[in-house]
């Protein structure tokens, strides 16, 4: 995932890896538009993940930013797909 956002490759967008927000660490940041993406594994699908990602989201939108979570599922079916996804989420909201 790196490797298609680093250097602007998505659209221009400037985004930042394992960036610390708080007690927290974002899998990628674009600031510019204060928004996070996170890639989720299977944990995020266990009940006790799920509350913890809950409470990190609610920090982390009172502090502005906006969260796109993404499975592993969704990257592997089509990085394009994930790309285009990405870019939409980042630039309308």
């Amino acid at each position: 995932m790196w490797h298609a956002l680093r250097n602007r490759k998505c659209g221009g967008l400037k985004f930042r890896r394992q960036v610390n927000i708080g007690p927290y660490i974002a899998d990628f940041l674009c600031k510019e538009h204060h928004v996070i993406i996170e890639l989720d594994g299977k944990i995020h699908e266990k009940i006790e993940q799920r509350e913890r990602d809950i409470n990190r989201d609610e920090y982390l939108e009172e502090l502005g930013y906006k969260i796109l979570r993404i499975t592993n599922e969704e990257l592997n079916k089509s990085i394009t797909t994930t790309l285009e996804s990405i870019h939409s989420y980042t630039t309308t909201n």
